[in-house]
């Protein structure tokens, strides 16, 4: 639409505005006209209208196979749209169009913002099916003219009030129709069984909707009166009523069709389920989060007991030994410690490789940089797990055998991510620039504990491949390539 406007209109950005927040409001015309709105704006010029928006009905068949929005009308083709432009008024008159072979009615309401009228939404209606209609489909067509005489008027759609139509109550969830007082003077069935569900029993219809929507809501005190205020349709506002038997999403649209409230419409919703899977899906993200929590704790404290262990240790080998427990053991709880701020199993790991690699290089204090380099993404935890692991023992292994006491060298952490939608793996890569391999160094049957970890996790648990290669001048570079997905 805002391609269209701009191309073809004189329109401002605010009267565009306009035009997005009557389309936002417009399903509920189309559902309560049981017609097609197509949505005419002048052209620059005035010798033409171009549709801009169109909307289908969900209560009845439509009268336009195909889609009209981008079609150019010349002025003078469609008198109906010319009168309403010209006039500022709904314009119904004329005999039914027929469109392959089924009869339309044309009406068209005028577009009005701050006495200018913008544009004109022709409302066409399939005649078809006419029959004979009940209390239901009268309420709707009356509710739908007096939301058309607003339109014309231009009070509504309400200013300020941006509805979300994907999880706002809709007109076939249920709809109840006030009068000025807030009395129920007609109830759809769904809004009937709602309302039996918050623990009505009687009909709602007479009833003061405000007055029973606060009788089965919890008690409030003082809150009460602004409920029974909302509920009797005062003001524009969307609002949930929960009572002992479910929970109800209410929208309230005051009627206001020649200036003065006549009533309102109250669309509703029972969202007694909604809500509780919603509940469910906390509490669970809840324990999971408390569980990561836990765990996290649990590492920490077997690496304090680790740390007291190493430091009454008389052999050195058997402290180092201890000390690279500590580190294999902080590198699992630094991904707990992260899932357990995190709604879902998945976690940014860029983060995660910074602390391990932080934890790692204090083992050589101001003489070994390291640093990292590319993205590692998000991961899931069945992943981000064992790769920390893998990352600690990699850059242990590098900062303890690549340099001599005291030598000054840096260790490069790189990360590729692959193009999503295509073959998703990560390539990391781990370059310093120290003595290099022994000769003859066989990675794949190397009996170091830490490559052994290696190995093991992944090729065994992540199902990649790993390599160390000399680098390039000097020094060592091992190479990481493992799918993004864990291995099922």
């Amino acid at each position: 639409m805002n391609d269209l406007v701009r191309q073809h209109t004189a329109l401002s950005d605010s009267d565009l505005e306009w035009l997005h927040l009557l389309v936002s409001e417009w399903q509920l015309l189309s559902d309560l006209s049981f017609a097609d709105l197509v949505l005419w704006v002048p052209t620059l010029d005035g010798t033409r209208y171009v549709s801009v928006a169109q909307m289908r009905p969900n209560t009845g068949p439509t009268s336009y196979q195909d889609d009209m929005v981008g079609h150019l009308v010349p002025r003078g083709r469609r008198p109906l749209l010319d009168a309403a432009l010209d006039e500022g008024r709904i314009v119904r008159e004329g005999d039914p169009e027929w469109r392959e072979e089924v009869p339309v009615r044309v009406e068209s309401i005028p577009v009005r913002r701050e006495g200018r009228v913008l544009g004109v939404i022709a409302r066409n209606t399939n005649l078809l099916t006419v029959r004979t209609p009940s209390r239901l489909e009268l309420t709707y067509l009356q509710s739908a003219s007096d939301l058309a005489q607003m339109i014309a008027a231009g009070s509504f759609p309400f200013p300020g009030e941006q509805v979300d139509m994907d999880s706002s109550p809709r007109a076939g969830d249920g709809l109840v129709r006030l009068d000025a007082d807030g009395v129920v003077q007609y109830a759809s069935p769904n809004a009937l069984s709602a309302y039996h569900r918050l623990g009505l029993a009687a009909d709602l219809v007479g009833q003061h909707l405000g007055q029973i929507t606060a009788e089965f809501a919890p008690s409030r005190g003082p809150v009460d009166e602004a409920l029974v205020k909302l509920a009797s349709g005062y003001a524009p506002r969307e609002f949930e009523v929960e009572g002992s038997g479910g929970v109800i999403q209410l929208r309230a649209i005051p009627l206001k069709p020649k200036g003065a409230r006549i009533g309102s419409l109250v669309l509703l919703r029972d969202v007694t389920e909604l809500r509780r899977r919603e509940r469910e899906l906390i509490t669970k993200d809840a324990t999971i989060r408390e569980i990561h929590h836990r765990v996290k704790n649990n590492l920490q404290t077997v690496a304090a007991l680790l740390r007291l262990q190493a430091r009454r240790m008389d052999s050195d080998q058997g402290r180092e030994a201890l000390n690279e427990a500590v580190r294999r053991v902080g590198s699992i709880a630094i991904v707990h410690e992260t899932l357990s701020q995190n709604l879902d199993e998945r976690v940014e790991f860029d983060e995660i490789a910074d602390r391990v690699i932080a934890m790692v290089a204090e083992i050589s204090p101001g003489k070994v940089t390291c640093r990292r380099n590319g993205r590692f993404g998000i991961l899931d935890a069945e992943v981000a797990t064992p790769l920390s692991m893998v990352l600690t023992e990699i850059l242990q292994n590098a900062l303890e055998h690549a340099f001599t006491q005291g030598e000054q060298g840096t260790v490069e952490v790189t990360a590729v991510r692959g193009e999503p939608r295509t073959d998703a793996r990560l390539l990391i890569t781990v370059q310093d620039d120290g003595r290099g391999l022994p000769e003859g160094f066989d990675p794949q049957r190397a009996g170091n504990l830490g490559l052994q970890i290696v190995r093991t996790l992944v090729e065994g648990e992540l199902g990649g491949s790993f390599d160390m290669v000399p680098g390039a001048g000097r020094g060592t570079k091992v190479i990481l390539d493992i799918p993004v997905h864990p291995q099922k």
